[in-house]
């Protein structure tokens, strides 16, 4: 891997421990939504590090999820748990932007902070490791 590959999947991993401090401070301050938002950007972020890095392509939000689902998950190198969180965050992310009277409330969103810093922290790692 060149300097240019590596400073793009470190700019991606930036970009998604960044964003996740984002919908931090929007939780904090009950948005939400918003962080609902952010918490799929940052997740999405760290995903496209791991595509990026193994030369997989995806042109759409929804060929990154399958993408990584078909390649990550089902292959057993990820835990389906973080399937399910990236899914359900790519979902509520469309109705929370797309969809009118859509409110997250606190105990939907504070957990996922947790989950979402765990999988990108995950991400990380087994990029590192590689």
């Amino acid at each position: 891997m060149n300097k240019e590959q590596t400073d793009y999947i470190n700019y991606r991993l930036q970009r998604a421990s960044d964003t996740l401090n984002d919908a931090r401070l929007l939780a904090e301050n009950e948005r939400w939504n918003s962080s609902i938002n952010r918490l799929y950007y940052a997740c999405f972020y760290a995903v496209s590090a791991l595509l990026y890095f193994h030369s997989i392509e995806a042109k759409t939000h929804k060929g990154v999820r399958i993408k990584f689902m078909s390649e990550f998950i089902k292959t057993g190198l990820f835990d389906k748990e973080y399937g399910k969180l990236f899914s359900d965050l790519f979902d509520w992310r469309q109705e929370g932007d797309y969809s009118d009277f859509v409110l997250f409330d606190k105990d939907l969103t504070l957990p996922m902070i947790n989950k979402s810093e765990k999988f990108i922290t995950l991400i990380r790692n087994f990029l590192i490791a590689k």
